[in-house]
């Protein structure tokens, strides 16, 4: 019994781990998937206090903190979970954060800090979050993309009223003195309004009695198209807010827009298109004007959307205002006139505060100066000065100064203020046109004349021109043949020379090789006597050592001899007589004999 005790206790033990493992992976075990999250609601625990959402550990509700993806463990009987998707804000958009939890915000504020139930001041960013649907709400807006030849006026929402006329510091509510530079914000629109306005260089163009219109600036495509998009929804917010202010402002100004494809159009193409399209809709508002002025209704713009391949956005504002005036001579005169102004960065916030935006700011200082100053100028002049180009230019001169020296006190740059067409009345201007066209007509004859003229003296002139090619080629003849007799003539000089200085050099050549003969026999035999002489020097210095030239001359036999020769002594008797040696033998012989050994042939 004792010795079974420990068995069983390991098999109780491994009975209850094999129970837990089926209680925790069969019943409590559950998965978070990717890109969601778990809100746990507590079933025991502490009761929520009053107006309390969201349950600390320990509480009973749904609890404050929220599981991440992966895998997790709850007893089911204490908890429950419910899978919740986790806020995802895309690139170019921010999330607008609602606490439902915290505490409540003092008297007269609208934005929450950390800790506080409210609209958060900050906002989230691109990115996954996880926050807990049952305290916190998320709205998913547009970033502010500000367009390259734009920047933002920031305006505060929140706070204490800056003083008036000045910008708003910290924690003050109005317009702000710093801009935004062309860029995506991640801004809380609650807690600031941004105004996109144009920068740089922008036309205001007036044709006649029809109206003007003030082209601005066109949006810079950017090779993101998530960029671009962004862009024209700013860009469209702003227009519809401009025509909604007009509207309910009462002003005279017409909002339309245009998308053209870049450099494809001119903004006077854009212009002209977009009066010659509302010229039809708006000449009875124009013909109740020439009685009274009526205040236009704004059209809404229509904007669209870019397609695959962004469009540049050509915005227009129509204002039913004209450049009239009665001249000195009291003859009625309207203008063409395109105006080229400018708004600095670093005026902007300025003008903002002063007069509002680029419609108000034209509607309101740009145009009646505009007006004022042409009408003031203009009726110093004569009709005529309008017609002819030196009074034309002095008053495009002199109204161009007058309007920089007014704006310029607005911080408004103008650059130029350009009369393209003066309409002045029939009376005055078919006798000037009827001068003008015969003071051309004469001039045009007078110059006839002086064409004709020109044209006898050419000619002559041609003919002249002919003769003299003609001298010329002769005296090239003359002169290219009397040449090349020079050079023949060189030539042939040369040759004799030549050969004449190839005999002298034959000449000198045979003197020297006779003389070269006559020394080489000279020293040759000069060679031979000397060698000769010093042998018979030698012989007699030879002789004389032996003491007998014959004792000599038998030396140099003996040096001489074959050294073949053999010398053989025949011994015979005494007193014998040698007569006949021919017919002899010699074994037959009895004296001496002499045996010469030819010489063995080769």
């Amino acid at each position: 019994m004792k010795k079974s005790l420990p068995g069983i206790v390991l098999l109780m033990a491994l009975v209850i781990i094999g129970l837990w493992l089926v209680w925790e992976w069969g019943f409590c075990r559950f998965y978070v998937p990717v890109d969601h999250m778990a809100v746990i609601i507590s079933k025991s625990g502490a009761p929520l206090e009053p107006g309390q959402i969201l349950a600390k550990k320990d509480q009973q509700g749904v609890q404050e903190d929220v599981l991440a993806e992966g895998r997790h463990f709850l007893n089911p009987y204490f908890y429950e979970h419910k899978i919740e998707p986790v806020v995802n804000i895309p690139f170019g958009r921010v999330g607008l954060v609602t606490s439902k939890v915290g505490r409540d915000l003092p008297q007269g504020e609208f934005l929450a800090n950390p800790g506080q139930k409210g609209v958060w001041r900050g906002v989230l960013g691109p990115g996954k979050y996880r926050l807990n649907p049952n305290g916190y709400q998320v709205d998913v807006v547009d970033a502010i993309s500000i367009p390259i030849g734009y920047i933002g006026v920031v305006t505060s929402l929140a706070g204490e009223k800056a003083p008036e006329g000045q910008f708003a510091g910290p924690n003050q509510k109005g317009i702000c003195a710093d801009v935004l530079q062309p860029g995506i914000y991640f801004v809380n629109p609650k807690e600031f309004k941004v105004d996109i306005l144009e920068v740089g260089l922008n036309q205001v163009s007036m044709l006649g009695r029809t109206g003007s219109a003030v082209i601005t600036k066109a949006a810079i495509v950017s090779q993101n198209e998530a960029v671009n998009t962004l862009n024209f929804k700013v860009l469209e917010n702003q227009y519809s807010n401009r025509a909604k202010e007009i509207a309910e402002q009462g002003g005279q100004m017409q909002m339309a827009q245009q998308m053209e494809a870049p450099q494809e159009r001119s903004g006077f193409d854009v212009l002209s298109s977009t009066l010659s399209r509302s010229r039809s809709q708006r000449a009875a508002a124009q013909q109740r004007q020439s009685q009274a002025p009526v205040a236009a209704q704004p059209a809404a713009p229509q904007v669209q959307r870019p397609q695959q391949r962004a469009d540049v956005q050509n915005p227009t504002f129509v204002l039913n205002q004209f450049v009239g005036f009665p001249s000195r001579d009291g003859f009625e005169i309207s203008l063409d006139m395109t105006v080229e102004f400018e708004l600095l960065p670093t005026k902007i916030p300025t003008i903002y505060r002063d007069y509002g935006d680029l419609p108000a700011v034209v509607d309101k200082i740009i145009m009646p100066k505009i007006l004022s100053i042409s009408r003031l100028k203009g009726s110093a002049y004569k009709a005529t000065d309008f017609i002819i180009g030196e009074g034309r230019e002095k008053f495009q001169t002199d109204l161009t100064d007058s309007l920089k020296k007014a704006l310029a006190e607005k911080n408004i740059t103008i650059h130029n203020a350009l009369i393209r067409h003066v309409n002045a009345p029939d009376p005055i201007l078919q006798p000037i046109q009827q001068a003008s066209v015969a003071v051309e007509q004469d001039l045009t004859n007078r110059e006839k004349q002086n064409t004709a003229k020109k044209l006898a003296l050419l000619n002559t002139e041609t003919s002249m021109i002919e003769q003299r090619g003609a001298e010329v080629a002769q005296q090239t003849a003359a002169l290219k043949a009397t040449i090349k007799a020079d050079q023949e003539k060189a030539v042939a000089e040369i040759n004799a020379t030549t050969i004449k200085q190839a005999a002298l050099i034959e000449l000198q050549t045979a003197g020297l090789k006779a003389d070269k003969v006559k020394k080489l026999g000279e020293a040759k035999a000069q060679t031979v006597t000397m060698v000769e002489g010093e042998k018979a020097n030698g012989f007699q210095l030879k002789a004389k050592a032996l003491g007998d030239p014959q004792a000599y001359t038998l030396a140099e036999l003996a040096k001489n001899l074959n050294p073949e020769v053999r010398i053989n002594i025949l011994h015979t008797g005494e007193g014998t007589l040698w007569t006949d040696l021919q017919g002899a033998r010699l074994g037959d012989l009895g004296g001496a004999k002499l045996l010469a050994k030819p010489p063995a042939k080769k």
